[in-house]
Formats: C-alpha cells, sequence, structure tokens
C-alpha cells in the first residue's frame, strides 16, 4: 500500500515548487490573466526545478525515474500557485511523457535527450476536440493509411504554444483505436489558428489546430509501426488534472478560509458565522477525499495494477466536481469582494470551472 508520508525526495520537490508557486507564479498571475501573457522568465525559472527531468531516465537527457505519485504532488504544489502559469511549465511534458510512456526506442533516443537537456521550448499535444461529446477514445480526429505513412485530418483545440511549437503529438482515431502521431511544425496541411478566448486561463496561449490531410510517416507514429497504449496516456492525463484541480481549490479554500478569519460583520469574524463555517468544512472535506483519490489512482499507475485506469478516471471526474464545488464557495465566502478582480478567487472559480473541458493539457 502507498504511504502518507512524502520520501526525502519528494518533500524536497514539492518545497522548492511550493516557494516557486507562492513567490513567482501567484505574485505573477493577476497580471499574467489581465495582460494575456506569461513572461518566458518566470516560465524558465519553473522549467528549471526539473520536474520533468526527474520524471526520465538518465539514459534520455533526465536524473530520475518516473513516478505518477511525485508527479501529482508537485502538479497539485505547482497548481497552487496559478494554474495557467503551472500548464505553461508542464506544457513539454505533454509531449515528451508520451514518449516515454508509449514511444519506441528510436523516438524517445530522437527526442527526449533534447527536450530534457535543454531550455524551456514549446513541445506540446493535441487532444481536445469541438464536440459536444468529446469523448478521447472515439476521436473525430481521424489517421488513415496511406502509402508508408498516415494522412491525418480534423481539427483540435485549447492546443497550448501551438504557435510556436517545435512539434506537437497529434492524437487521432486509427481505425477505431486512438493513437498519437509526432507532427512537426513545418507540416504540410498544419495551420494554426488565432488565441482562443476563454473564460480563464487567458495568460496561457492556447490555439486550434487544423490538419488537412497532414501527411507523416509510419516512423511518426508513437510507439512505431505496432502503436502504443493510450489507455496509459490518457490515465496519466487524468492523474495530473485531478492534481492541479486540487492545486486550484487548495488556493480557493486557503484564500477565503484567510479572509473568513479576519473579516468582521457585526462584531465577529465572520469565519464564526456557522453558514461560513459549514462552506469552510465543506470545501475542505472534498479536497482531502480527492486527494486519497488521486493519490490512490497514482500509485495504481505506478504499481500497475489492473485498475488504474478506472482510478485515474474516478479521480478525475471527482476532482472536476469538487473544484467547481470549492472555487464557487470562495467566492460565496468573499462574499461581493468575491466578484472582484482585485481578490484572487474569481480567477480561481474561472480556471476551476474549466477542468471538464480541459483535459490534455497536463500530464504526469
Amino acid at each position: 500500500m502507498y504511504s502518507f508520508e512524502p520520501n526525502e525526495e519528494q518533500q524536497m520537490l514539492m518545497d522548492a515548487v511550493g516557494k516557486y508557486a507562492a513567490n513567482d507564479l501567484r505574485a505573477a498571475a493577476h497580471d499574467a490573466e489581465e495582460s494575456r501573457e506569461l513572461p518566458r522568465k518566470l516560465i524558465g525559472k519553473g522549467w528549471e526545478l526539473g520536474l520533468l527531468q526527474a520524471s526520465t531516465p538518465e539514459a534520455y537527457g533526465g536524473f530520475g525515474e518516473r513516478s505518477a505519485v511525485t508527479g501529482a504532488l508537485a502538479v497539485e504544489e505547482m497548481a497552487f500557485g496559478d494554474l495557467a502559469g503551472a500548464l505553461a511549465v508542464m506544457t513539454p511534458s505533454l509531449f515528451a511523457t508520451p514518449i516515454l510512456l508509449g514511444g519506441s526506442e528510436e523516438q524517445r533516443q530522437e527526442y527526449l535527450p533534447n527536450i530534457v537537456g535543454g531550455e524551456w521550448a514549446p513541445y506540446t499535444a493535441a487532444l481536445i476536440e469541438y464536440t459536444f461529446d468529446f469523448d478521447p477514445n472515439a476521436l473525430r480526429t481521424t489517421a488513415k493509411v496511406e502509402g508508408d505513412g498516415y494522412a491525418l485530418n480534423g481539427e483540435k483545440a485549447f492546443v497550448p504554444f501551438a504557435k510556436d511549437a517545435e512539434a506537437m503529438i497529434v492524437y487521432a482515431n486509427l481505425n477505431g483505436v486512438t493513437q498519437g502521431f509526432i507532427v512537426p511544425k513545418d507540416a504540410a496541411g498544419l495551420s494554426i489558428g488565432e488565441r482562443e478566448k476563454l473564460m480563464g486561463l487567458n495568460a496561457l496561449p492556447l490555439h486550434r489546430v487544423k490538419l488537412d490531410n497532414v501527411k507523416v510517416p509510419a516512423t511518426n507514429r508513437l510507439g512505431g509501426a505496432p502503436g502504443h497504449d493510450f489507455g496509459l496516456v490518457l490515465s496519466a492525463m487524468r492523474v495530473a488534472s485531478a492534481s492541479a484541480a486540487l492545486g486550484v481549490a487548495k488556493a480557493s479554500f486557503e484564500y477565503s478560509k484567510n479572509y473568513a478569519k479576519e473579516r468582521e460583520a457585526f462584531g465577529v469574524k465572520i469565519a464564526q458565522k456557522q453558514a461560513v463555517a459549514f462552506m469552510l468544512a465543506e470545501m475542505v472535506t472534498e479536497i482531502e477525499s480527492i486527494r486519497l483519490l488521486t493519490w490512490e489512482a497514482a500509485w495504481k499507475l505506478d504499481t500497475n495494477k489492473e485498475d488504474s485506469c478506472v482510478a485515474a478516471y474516478l479521480a478525475f471526474t471527482g476532482a472536476c466536481d469538487m473544484a467547481m464545488m470549492v472555487t464557487d464557495r470562495g467566492v460565496q465566502i468573499l462574499g461581493g469582494h468575491g466578484y472582484i478582480r482585485e481578490h484572487p478567487v474569481e480567477l480561481f472559480m474561472r480556471n476551476g470551472r474549466g477542468f471538464p473541458m480541459l483535459l490534455g493539457l497536463a500530464i504526469v
């Protein structure tokens, strides 16, 4: 069974990420959201913490072994500072981690050392589609065998840093099975749309991507000719998204709790009001429950349990509901101040609302 106590290395990583989240990401979040721009220096500082490097074996340029549990701990800490900044720092993982999980040895040797060993670079992935019934296991973007390669057709949404990406993994439906394909930035038929305008995450550049008969060689299929197990990649995305939701929810809870302990109404702190106290209790109960569910899912991924994919799905769906409830309560506790941009709870709520639709923007 997994332990509830982080080991020494995990604790050191959590401390380092926590300081960056509190001192750098949180401090820059408001201005970044308003200006719709994250300073590259801020992203680079987060990259230097080495989250991806610590999850990559030495043979591919890293200095550790992948652990979904360690990744979940780190993602929660970083998202506590700011979700957009956290996703920006982790964007290269959208490309590197699937290659580590399901890529061929040739793909690992070709891509991972350059990504892991260099400065932050916008490698990315495209999974989400503009469909009401979006299902990552039943994509409308298609891949068809054509000659000695594949032809990709379809449209993707919310692809981070797509305009500047060196390369991206595009997920497509190949004979009823979701598979990833490595698409270089200069591929013919690949077009990048303007930045999306969303309710939240305005500091993170997200783009629509269209694929019009984009040709890729057979060697660019993730895993090579045999392909790969998309279920493992999807489960890693779900655990990462659940962890990010925990970070945003925790941020809303901590801020609203501290506000309630300081704000007075009718001569008493509002934290002493039963309605507010009950909301705070419900918020922390939900956070702790989903955290345990997420940790268990991450542990099952690390230990290759048969039901790891089910556990990841449960953690993700539970985290989506939890994040919306907790961030909504955060706004309520602040009352009228919760609707003012000077307080971050309104941003937490706008970002928290997006988790059900933004699967595929994080992976551990």
